[in-house]
């Protein structure tokens, strides 16, 4: 073996579909686990399209291993070939979307277009009489330049409606170039330029990558707004109380000076009963909104509860009266509602349970003191 039959020879092109399959298997068992775990029909779309991708790249294997040339052998290459590419950019799309009888009336459109173009492939020796090579390039332009078809349907047609549209843009690129790069070499060298032999076994290699990246970031994104979902409320976006009381232990634990503030909604079942849930709902997002903001660079903010509001401040030098007073006057002015407000600071001694129920303790008094007003624990 020398180094010019490692790169351009038959077993770089061995090497290139060997590295494909192991891309290929890495993402098959990501998109396996993900079917199994959530039972989405895009999971098993992308599970299914990676299973022809590896049947066509074990098929490509077995045929540059036993040095098979046949018509028969190159005809299940090609439509294999058209196959995955066509399920596994179904898949994709699949992965960000639900697909309607239109999207699957498409997707298998396309596939049914590749078999009635593959006709040519068995008409082509009643027509022509060359050599054996000759013949079956001939029969293959059809569902070669079929591809291209392909590459631009997906290029213009899925990005728009997936997100990494970039990424994925950049693999069709990267597949339209092998594709043309393969054609000028098997059509016009006869595959005996080794610059473009090596471009057409690296290139398939770097559009696995990028979709295995792609396929990656996404399984990142469904785990981060998994982990997200856990630890925010969904109407306010503010964290929930589980995790909110968990944050105040680990700084009640390590003895650090914290407060607490507690608030509460004014009269909020009665804007309830007079004005609707919806108002309500919208009331509770504008005033977690002032939360959030408030404590953004200071400390974190959660709803603990119905109405009830709770922000954690560790920064020692936030002066906590000017804090809260800022938070009830905001809320004033910006809704059309107002908030009882109280805080408490950590002491020595104190459990994060006993902190937080000083500062609702404190709000309590404030509540049935003349409402909307501050009033810190003593």
């Amino acid at each position: 073996m020398n180094t010019t039959d490692l790169l351009f020879g038959e077993l770089s092109s061995f090497l290139s579909q060997a590295i494909i399959v192991v891309i290929v298997a890495i993402m098959f068992v990501i998109s396996l686990r993900l079917f199994l775990d959530r039972r989405k029909k895009g999971y098993m779309s992308m599970t299914i399209s990676l299973l022809f991708v590896g049947i066509y790249a074990l098929l490509h294997l077995y045929v540059l291993f036993q040095d098979i040339h046949t018509s028969l052998t190159s005809y299940a290459l090609q439509m294999l070939k058209i196959i995955s590419f066509v399920l596994i950019n179904m898949g994709i799309y699949q992965l960000y979307n639900r697909t309607s009888r239109k999207q699957y009336i498409f997707f298998y459109g396309l596939i049914i277009m590749g078999f009635v173009v593959s006709v040519l492939h068995f008409s082509v020796p009643n027509l022509y009489s060359g050599t054996e090579q000759q013949l079956r390039l001939l029969q293959d332009i059809g569902l070669e330049l079929y591809v291209f078809v392909l590459i631009f349907l997906c290029f213009y047609m899925i990005p728009p409606y997936i997100g990494q549209q970039l990424k994925y843009q950049m693999a069709l690129k990267v597949y339209f170039f092998y594709q043309s790069v393969h054609l000028v070499n098997a059509y016009m060298y006869n595959d005996d330029q080794h610059v473009l032999t090596f471009a057409v076994n690296v290139l398939p290699i770097v559009y696995y990558f990028l979709l295995f990246m792609l396929l990656f970031e996404r399984v990142v994104e469904l785990m981060q707004a998994i982990y997200n979902s856990s630890i925010t409320d969904g109407l306010t976006r503010l964290y929930n109380r589980k995790f909110f009381y968990n944050r105040v232990t680990q700084h009640v634990q390590r003895q650090m000076p914290v407060y607490i503030l507690f608030s509460d909604i004014d009269n909020f079942k009665k804007l309830n009963d007079t004005k609707g849930h919806q108002m309500g709902d919208n009331v509770l997002k504008q005033v977690a909104q002032i939360m959030k903001e408030e404590a953004e660079e200071c400390g974190i903010a959660g709803r603990y509860g119905g109405e009830e509001m709770v922000v954690m401040v560790s920064d020692p030098s936030v002066k906590m009266d000017a804090f809260a007073e800022r938070i009830r006057s905001r809320i004033e002015k910006e809704t059309i509602v107002t908030a009882s407000i109280g805080y408490s600071k950590y002491k020595n001694g104190l459990s994060a349970e006993e902190l937080i129920k000083q500062a609702d303790e404190a709000m309590y008094r404030a509540k049935t003191t003349g409402k909307n007003k501050v009033v810190k624990y003593a």
